[in-house]
């Protein structure tokens, strides 16, 4: 008898063992963790919230065109305020203010949201340091995008103000709050850390990988050169920001931490301060078109 043959047989006259044979191999179960996590990271790839984002992107960039504009007006020896509040401010008085504050508002809360999966779910599975760096650089882009939004709410609600009153309403409070000065000049490091961010971004051109559409024509040379100007400019804009902050803090007047505007304003006091303000002005401008081909063709 064969080999084969006594192994069926023996199979067969053993109950057991043949049942054992026949037993699945067990199955590992995911971790209640992992299961969770997936799924927040499906629904931070919704379509619909990709949209939306989009959406915001093109907010943002619409924005940064406009306070370029104010503060090139500036440097030319006109007026205006260069900051969120100065950009919206005649949008919100307009006949259809309330819909595109309101509209506004949702764009770059989903911005904020979908910034918030960057920094998060998406990032699970790369390297510790790839996580700990996209973590700071998206949630820090949660912030800017989270306070632009509610900037968009209180306009649409009839209670938008100047953004550099607002701001020193706030170092005021930092200010008297038990925390005081540290608090504040965390502020204003943890800004000119982002301004910094920006500079580095786009001085080693890493906005590269958020946009490939144009990569190797003669359009996406024009597209790097706008982002490269853009991201410098901007990154220079948030350190004089975030500057304030600081002085704000160490010498105890938060009316001096008066955000962009009061910024660039101050620079234009400055024998060079016109001629600067209006690199920087032109360069926020670079960013906004820069941001306005990404909402549209960029990475999501």
């Amino acid at each position: 008898m064969s080999t084969d043959r006594r192994s069926t047989k023996h199979g067969a006259g053993n109950p057991a063992g043949a049942a054992a044979a026949r037993e699945d191999p067990p199955t590992a179960h995911p971790d209640a963790s992992d299961s969770t996590a997936g799924t927040l990271e499906r629904a931070s790839n919704n379509e619909g919230l990709n949209v939306l984002a989009r959406a915001g992107f093109a907010v943002m960039a619409l924005l940064h065109i406009l306070i370029g504009f104010i503060a090139l007006r500036l440097a030319l020896g006109g007026y205006g305020d260069a900051d969120t509040g100065g950009a919206l401010g005649p949008l919100a008085a307009s006949a259809a203010g309330p819909f595109l504050m309101w509209g506004g508002c949702a764009a770059c809360a989903s911005l904020a949201l979908w910034q918030l999966g960057e920094a998060t779910v998406r990032v699970r599975r790369k390297s510790t340091g790839e996580r700990w760096s996209k973590a700071v650089s998206s949630g820090s882009l949660v912030l800017i995008y989270g306070s632009v939004a509610l900037t968009f709410a209180s306009f649409a609600r009839g209670r938008g103000r100047d953004s550099g009153d607002s701001t020193a309403s706030f170092s005021t409070a930092v200010l008297a709050s038990p925390a005081g000065m540290p608090a504040l000049i965390a502020v204003g490091l943890l800004i000119l850390g982002i301004g910094i961010y920006f500079i580095y971004k786009g001085a080693r051109r890493n906005f590269r990988t958020e946009l490939r559409h144009f990569a190797g024509t003669k359009r996406g040379q024009v597209i790097d050169l706008l982002g490269l100007t853009g991201h410098i400019a901007k990154g220079i804009s948030l350190i004089l920001a975030g500057g304030l902050f600081v002085l704000a803090a160490v010498h105890d007047t938060p009316a001096e931490s008066t955000g962009l505007d009061g910024s660039l304003k101050r620079l234009l006091e400055t024998p060079a301060g016109p001629p600067i303000v209006a690199v920087i002005a032109v360069g926020l401008i670079f960013y906004g078109l820069f941001a306005l081909v990404r909402s549209r063709y960029g990475r999501m």
